[in-house]
């Protein structure tokens, strides 16, 4: 990709400071992995959004919406925390936080199409 690519959002538009810290929270989150699933859990689906605030400083809060893929996963505890704990690593990011949501319930619908490939659903 050219680096004149590299500057320029999917809509064509100059990417901003806060397109930036996204596409490094989306980095470090696909280094999380569900312990029972060899997939990251972006590709899985279980991040439901990344909101960033601006602050005063020029850095910004991040807070994450994720999901499990059930309640009764094994891994309730340690993944928001991973995710928490990769978040705040990003440059540019003051502080992070992490709400764990149910609604919508998670199902093999919201994985990507590599996920579906690696884990054999098509």
């Amino acid at each position: 990709m050219s680096e004149a690519a590299n500057t320029m959002s999917e809509t064509g538009a100059p990417k901003t400071k806060e397109d930036e810290i996204r596409a490094d929270i989306v980095r470090v989150i696909k280094t999380v992995f569900d312990p029972e699933i060899p997939v990251d859990i972006y590709e899985l689906g279980l991040i439901y959004g990344i909101d960033l605030e601006p602050q005063d400083d020029g850095q910004f809060k991040a807070h994450i919406r994720m999901t499990l893929t059930t309640p009764n996963c094994p891994s309730a505890a340690e993944l928001p925390a991973a995710v928490q704990h990769v978040t705040d690593t990003v440059e540019g990011v003051k502080e992070a936080s992490v709400e764990l949501v149910w609604e919508p319930a998670w199902d093999r619908d919201r994985m990507s199409e590599d996920a579906r490939l690696s884990l054999g659903f098509f």
